[in-house]
């Protein structure tokens, strides 16, 4: 009950969002037009706790955990709603956010297309910290450090930090400088800035396993992305992939503790252990067996549309070996489409079609999705609009592509360009700047992703315990999606 450092998320990250990550982005819409306490029982459920801390937690934070602990530190992984057991002698309040201002791609594209407010990503991250709990430990002396995907966006909000307590915000891999960034909140050094950058880059065997379950399940089996996409903050990390042993290790740490569903990570699954961008099936395999060898559910947290191409096997041995004996119908993959334009994918994301050439994008995608649909694959595709290089003639051939990609099974997700990676100091687009092609696009997006998710939704993971709860979920926010769609005009 003493820790010396308690690492906790705001609620919308501190859930298994009924037990599928897809419901996750029902943290990134405003409060409209239901009240929030039936956003959250839908979407982002309290986890289950025993003393306040969590049956499972966010991956990132538990990375964070199992660091601390292999630097021998006293340190518990806590609910935010029971805090106030553990903060009495803490030295330091550790916060990991995923989308804290709501500004990131998804947040942002809902927020300015329905002009109501902020998202619930943003509204429960202040919620906590401005929790009395949290601000009577603050005047008692914790210090604050905040990280995670979402710590770029505090470049942005610098006063935040004063306003609010936050000590220090850190961004990128902290596998080797975070115990010496905890040290120095704790001694008061005043040379620590209030956001630090780490440029450090860990090796495999400086990364430790996790020693306590993640939500659903996930498991990382690489870290970087050979495509090198200028929009992408994880293009600028080194390409890593974890040995089958050390993944094996946090599989298990998920399975001793009763969680039998679980999700493969990576930003390029099917490349697993090659270095450039041509999948090795000999490699996927053994992968993809371990998996199903320890959990009845598995999906890809992320998959390009040109490593399918390349390898249509890697989807096929997936589907093979995940749906055998019936427990899960289909599987997910977040996809990157992005644009259906070649002219901008050599512009903006060159080696984003590779082994293929870019004027050959909208075959790939095609082929990859017929791929997809044959083998029950089910991607959520993310395209993005108002990247600086797009010109109107892109924006038609994305809409082309559209039209040529719909009769395949999968979730269509618009995004507007927000400045990331090497395009961070770019402008963001907002919804004042759309064009008439460019609303048309949304359209098309919308009329796409409320079809294909109610077919979806009728029988997602049929069987599953969760599977009732998601069904009404995925019904719920796609029936939102389609209401506020037609207030706005944007769908028939």
């Amino acid at each position: 009950m003493n820790p010396e450092v308690v690492l906790t998320a705001d609620r919308t990250l501190m859930s298994d969002h009924h037990g599928s990550e897809f419901l996750g982005f029902g943290t990134c819409i405003p409060a409209y037009p239901l009240p929030m306490s039936v956003y959250q029982r839908l979407f982002f459920p309290p986890m289950k706790n025993e003393f306040g801390v969590p049956k499972a937690a966010p991956y990132g934070l538990r990375k964070v955990e199992a660091i601390l602990l292999k630097n021998g530190f006293n340190v518990t992984v806590v609910d935010p709603d029971h805090l106030e057991w553990y903060l009495q002698n803490a030295d330091v309040l550790a916060i990991s956010v995923m989308d804290p201002f709501g500004w990131g791609p998804a947040s942002s594209t809902f927020m300015g297309l329905l002009n109501k407010g902020e998202v619930f990503a943003s509204i429960f991250f202040k919620k906590l910290l401005n929790s009395e709990v949290v601000k009577q430990a603050k005047k008692d002396g914790l210090k604050i450090l905040v990280g995670g995907p979402g710590s770029w966006e505090f470049r942005y909000a610098h006063e935040f930090l004063d306003e609010n307590g936050i000590d220090c915000v850190v961004t990128g891999e902290v596998e080797i400088d975070l115990p010496i960034i905890i040290k120095k909140l704790v001694g008061g050094d005043s040379t620590l800035p209030k956001i630090l950058d780490v440029h450090t880059v860990p090796e495999l065997e400086e990364i430790p396993e996790i020693v306590a379950p993640s939500v659903n399940g996930l498991v990382e089996v690489g870290r970087g992305c050979p495509r090198g996409c200028k929009f992408c903050e994880v293009a600028l990390r080194k390409l890593r992939w974890c040995p089958l042993d050390k993944i094996e290790k946090e599989i298990l740490a998920n399975t001793r503790n009763g969680q039998y569903a679980g999700i493969i990570h990576a930003e390029d699954v099917p490349l697993y252990g090659v270095q450039g961008v041509k999948p090795d099936i000999d490699k996927l395999i053994p992968l993809f067996e371990l998996f199903a060898k320890h959990y009845e559910h598995v999906s890809w947290s992320h998959a390009s549309v040109a490593a399918v191409s390349a390898c249509p096997d890697a989807v096929e041995k997936a589907s093979e070996i995940f749906l055998e004996g019936g427990k899960q119908r289909w599987f997910g993959a977040e996809v990157g489409i992005e644009t259906g334009s070649p002219a901008l994918i050599k512009k903006a994301m060159p080696a984003k079609a590779k082994p293929f050439k870019a004027k050959e994008w909208p075959e790939i995608v095609k082929n990859s999705l017929g791929i997809m649909h044959d083998n029950s694959l089910v991607p959520a595709c993310t395209l993005i609009t108002g990247l600086p290089d797009e010109t109107e003639n892109d924006v038609i051939k994305t809409i082309e592509l559209l039209d040529d990609i719909k009769r395949y099974r999968a979730l269509i997700v618009p995004l507007f360009f927000v400045p990331m990676g090497k395009l961070k100091n770019r402008d963001w687009f907002s919804p004042e700047q759309l064009s008439d092609s460019q609303k048309e696009l949304l359209k098309k997006c919308l009329a796409n992703g409320v079809y294909w998710a109610k077919d979806l939704a009728k029988g997602y993971n049929k069987g599953h315990l969760y599977s009732p709860i998601v069904n009404r979920s995925l019904l719920t926010f796609v029936g939102l999606l389609e209401f506020i769609s037609k207030r706005k005009g944007l769908i028939q």
